[in-house]
């Protein structure tokens, strides 16, 4: 079955060939999702060698199932799964990652999230909220009066690395170099990266790498109020931190604490504009903002894909896994359910259904989750009040990837 031409769909044998580098799926990956919905949602994907899920109930649960983990090493071997030894040329990648809070399972993974995750409560992260409208509304006055932005750039790139930057403890003049780092860094997650992709990442894994180590030394030496300070000197049953740990840490932090934020901002300032709906109605309140945010975290979730490793034989939805072997998850698809979004392609801010998975569930939930709800819920009422009209000056330009979903360009006027 041919849906289109970058997408054939056999439903007896659930495989499907999706060619995702074509613009038409990354430009507007929710109409294939639709598709897959209808007609294959748990399917093997050609390109990629794998089984993917988009069924609410199948990604949630595979989310949480503890016969699936993030790390397959410390159960096997290479040789007993196959696995081909690792890259010489991604060797400081490979460290930088060693200890990632993405990819570690527990009992490394529970102590780590532990010593970080005070930080991250509601509780704390409400504290910010004060500086985050600050320097919200600091950007907007650098170009309300012309009349024009590109807002990526101008607004949706700087607040979030600001803010984790000041949360952790990086001076916030790094934000641009913080920046570069990692927008060379994720390319490392892309389908059919290049090896050019990959010199990129080993060269800011390196380089972000040393540069965390002498913020590391500055704080053990001087401490200060932050996360980095509070990571080298606090204990968790007797054990600190390593500098490898606190490398590794650091940098999924600032990462993740910023990439999905500048993506989401984009990507839900454009939906509200496509809506048709008043903005003055959908950031009225408390409430209504709370719910806009979240209808915009559904419909246009910033990361689409969480892999995790079958930790034992099993059997999800008829497919046999055998341990050792790779399952992916379609958090965006997921959130499109029809069996459980009524409508689920169209924006519905007053929806009353199931959660978005935009954030992951289980233990490998985003840590950051209450700081990024926390800046949407800031800087979008802020910037639709103070600029009334509101428009797209040009069609956007989305990023030409599939696994991070958002846009290099959104040019506004009013």
């Amino acid at each position: 079955m041919i849906i289109a031409p970058f997408l054939s769909i056999d439903p007896v044998t659930r495989r499907v060939s999706l060619d995702s580098s074509d613009p038409a799926f990354y430009g507007n990956p929710n109409a294939v999702y639709a598709a897959l919905h209808s007609h294959c949602p748990t399917f093997y994907w050609e390109q990629q060698k794998q089984w993917f899920f988009t069924g609410y109930d199948h990604v949630n649960g595979l989310l949480r199932d503890r016969r699936f983990g993030r790390q397959i090493l410390h159960i096997a071997t290479r040789d007993e799964l196959g696995l081909p030894e690792p890259e010489q040329h991604l060797s400081n990648f490979d460290l930088a990652e060693r200890y990632s809070l993405l990819e570690l399972e527990p009992p490394e993974h529970t102590r780590l999230r532990t010593l970080v995750n005070r930080a991250f409560v509601s509780r704390h992260v409400e504290k910010m909220k004060p500086k985050l409208a600050e320097l919200a509304n600091k950007l907007i006055d650098d170009f309300k009066d012309k009349g024009e932005v590109e807002l990526l750039s101008a607004f949706a790139d700087i607040i979030p690395v600001t803010m984790i930057a000041r949360m952790i403890g990086i001076p916030e003049e790094m934000g641009p170099q913080l920046l570069a780092w990692s927008h060379a860094y994720i390319r490392m997650y892309l389908f059919g990266r290049t090896r050019e992709d990959e010199d990129g990442a080993e060269r800011a894994a390196k380089e972000f790498s040393d540069y965390v180590k002498t913020v590391i030394a500055e704080r053990r030496a001087e401490p200060r109020d932050d996360l980095l300070t509070h990571m080298i000197h606090t204990e968790h049953k007797g054990q600190y931190l390593t500098e490898d740990e606190l490398v590794s840490t650091t940098i999924v932090l600032l990462n993740a604490g910023h990439e999905a934020t500048v993506h989401q901002i984009g990507n839900s300032v454009r939906v509200i504009l496509d809506s048709g709906y008043d903005p003055a109605e959908l950031f009225k309140d408390e409430v209504t903002t709370e719910r806009t945010v979240e209808e915009t975290l559904r419909i246009c979730a910033p990361v689409h894909i969480f892999q995790r490793w079958a930790l034992e034989p099993t059997e999800i939805d008829g497919i046999s896994f055998k341990r050792g072997d790779k399952v992916s998850m379609i958090l965006a698809a997921a959130n499109l359910d029809p069996s459980k979004f009524s409508d689920p392609l169209t924006f519905k801010p007053d929806r009353n259904e199931a959660a978005n998975l935009s954030f992951g569930a289980g233990i490998h939930f985003c840590i950051g989750a209450p700081l990024a709800r926390l800046e949407l819920n800031v800087v979008l009422p802020i910037l639709f009040e103070r600029l009334p009209g509101l428009r797209m000056a040009k069609p956007p330009t989305v990023k030409d990837v599939y696994h991070f979903h958002g846009l290099d360009r959104l040019d506004l006027a009013w």
